[in-house]
């Protein structure tokens, strides 16, 4: 006869099967977690593409309704209500803040924030912190970014980035 220990059927897992498990499950997670990392800065890349256009179509249409101009180089209205506000704002045809009657604008509905610098302040040149860099005398605007990130990216340099 049979001792009731053998006839006793052992169920569950081994600590070597649980084991192999973990591993498996951990290089599955080493190589899914950097795709993931590199979709949120693509995603962020698309994103300061898209708001470029809008901004450079914004300031087109701008100009056209000013009589030429461009806004100011901190793309205040000249009401000192801060950047921005020459396209958040309504504007009269001189840029000045608008009275309510004859007014263009707005342009944007908030201050647009660089997603790699966390920053909407417009400058004339690149530095850390500084969202975006304007030249009012062309109408020119580009985002702000690390070089090395730009390149990583493969960021236009020329037309899209301005980098430090």
């Amino acid at each position: 006869m049979l001792n009731s220990n053998q006839n006793r059927r052992q169920s569950g897992f081994t600590l070597v099967e649980i084991l192999i498990v973990v591993v498996i499950l951990g290089i599955l997670a080493a190589i899914v977690i950097p795709q993931f990392t590199n979709a949120s800065e693509d995603a962020k890349a698309s994103s300061v593409i898209t708001q470029l256009q809008t901004i450079r179509s914004q300031l087109e249409l701008y100009q056209i309704q000013h009589n030429g101009s461009y806004p100011a180089a901190d793309l205040d209205h000249g009401g000192g209500e801060g950047e921005w506000s020459a396209l958040t704002d309504t504007t009269e045809v001189d840029g000045s803040e608008g009275d309510g009657t004859n007014d263009y604008g707005t342009y944007l509905q908030r201050a647009p924030t660089n997603p790699f610098e966390d920053s909407s302040t417009v400058a004339t040149t690149a530095a850390s912190g500084v969202g975006w860099v304007y030249t009012a005398s062309t109408g020119e605007i580009k985002v702000v970014m690390p070089a090395a990130k730009a390149a990583a990216l493969d960021l236009d340099t020329t037309n899209d980035v301005a980098v430090y």
